[in-house]
Order: C-alpha cells, then sequence, then structure tokens
C-alpha cells in the first residue's frame, strides 16, 4: 500500500510538473525555473530523466530567447499545438461535443475547470491529472494517447528540448497498447484536419520516436 501511495505522490508531482513546464514561461515561471529544477531531481525514474535533458536548457536559457522559442513552437507550428482534441477533429463541430465531455469529467471529479483556457490544452490536463483522484487522471490522457504522439513526435522532429516533456509524460502511460498504436497510426494516415493542410509532414507513424530511441 506505502508503494502504491508513494507511486501515485511520484505521478501526481510529474503531472504538477510537466504543465508547468509546458506553459508559456512568463514572468512567474521563469523566476520558479530553478525551484521547479530542484523539484525535478526528486522525481521517480524515468521520467526525471527526461525532465533533467529538458532543465538543463530551461534553466540556462535567455529568458526573452526562451519565451520566442515557446511561441514558435506552439503557437507558429499548429503541429506543435497543445489543443490534443484538433489533431484529429479541427474546428468541426464534433470537437465541440469532445471539449464538453472533458469539461463534464473535470467536474464530476470535483475538480471543474476555471478560467478561459480550454479543456483539451494539455496543459490543463495535465493539471487535472494531477489533482483528480487516483487513476481518472491517467484515463483522459490514455483516452488521448494517439494526439500526443502526434505532438511528441512533431516536437522531436524540430529538434526542441520540449520532446523531452512528453517523452516524460507518455514515460507515466507506459509503452503503447496494440490498441493504442493502431489509434495513433489511424490519426497520422488520415492526415491533417483542414487546418494543418500544407503543414506536412503530420507526424507519421515511422517517426513516432520508440522506447528505444528516447534512451
Amino acid at each position: 500500500m506505502a508503494l502504491r501511495g508513494r507511486h501515485r505522490a511520484g505521478l501526481a508531482i510529474t503531472y504538477k510538473l510537466c504543465s508547468l513546464l509546458l506553459s508559456y514561461p512568463d514572468q512567474e515561471l521563469l523566476d520558479a525555473r530553478v525551484q521547479l529544477s530542484s523539484a525535478v531531481e526528486e522525481l521517480p525514474s524515468p521520467s526525471r530523466t527526461a525532465l533533467e535533458r529538458f532543465c538543463a536548457w530551461w534553466v540556462s536559457e535567455h529568458p526573452l530567447a526562451l519565451q520566442q522559442h515557446y511561441v514558435q513552437t506552439f503557437d507558429f507550428d499548429k503541429r506543435c499545438g497543445l489543443y490534443l482534441t484538433f489533431y484529429g477533429e479541427g474546428e468541426r463541430r464534433e470537437r465541440g461535443s469532445s471539449l464538453l465531455r472533458l469539461k463534464r469529467l473535470y467536474r464530476a471529479a470535483g475538480l471543474p475547470l476555471e478560467g478561459s483556457e480550454l479543456p483539451d490544452y494539455l496543459p490543463v490536463m495535465l493539471e487535472f491529472a494531477a489533482a483528480a483522484p487516483s487513476g481518472h487522471g491517467q484515463i483522459v490522457l490514455r483516452e488521448h494517447r494517439a494526439a500526443l504522439e502526434l505532438v511528441r513526435a512533431s516536437l522531436r522532429e524540430r529538434e526542441t528540448p520540449y520532446a523531452d516533456v512528453l517523452d516524460a509524460v507518455c514515460d507515466t502511460l507506459g509503452a503503447l497498447s496494440a490498441t493504442e498504436r493502431a489509434r495513433a497510426i489511424k490519426l497520422a494516415a488520415s492526415g491533417p484536419p483542414h487546418e494543418l493542410v500544407g503543414l506536412e509532414p503530420f507526424a507519421p507513424p515511422e517517426v513516432m520516436p520508440s522506447a528505444e530511441a528516447r534512451r
């Protein structure tokens, strides 16, 4: 029981840290870089290894350069966007249903969404995963594993350190199951939503990082 409790606590801290590290580096976050990097050093493996790689860059980077890198990566390159339902549904009506379902799920878990951010924004999902009752957060993340893998592959292709944060998130979910892999391949093979046409490549299956490639 004690081991399971420590494992759950380690997951919660990992998700909280990943949520912060994937957020825009405003002044408050910049001021906390050293503190957050120290917290990473206390995490259990293997997520710690990936996040330590990220923090080595994140802490030493000039604040303005870090902010510019973030905007160029996540705001200007839609293949790396952090709104996970967008990859399968774009701006179609179906996406509205998915967003509403997430909001209801958060509310049912006693963690209603506050603020103006959409519920499929990865830092929000990770914040939920950090605070949700045992297992609920991972269920949400696993439901969106295919989109996570597409974002992860696009970040790896860009050669941005933010790929290490996605590695850490995916490490907590374990190896892709046959069903999850099939979903990821189907999502990649279906091509980008209309809004992403012309931004090839769209994270084809062959560039999805395997467990061996991340080590």
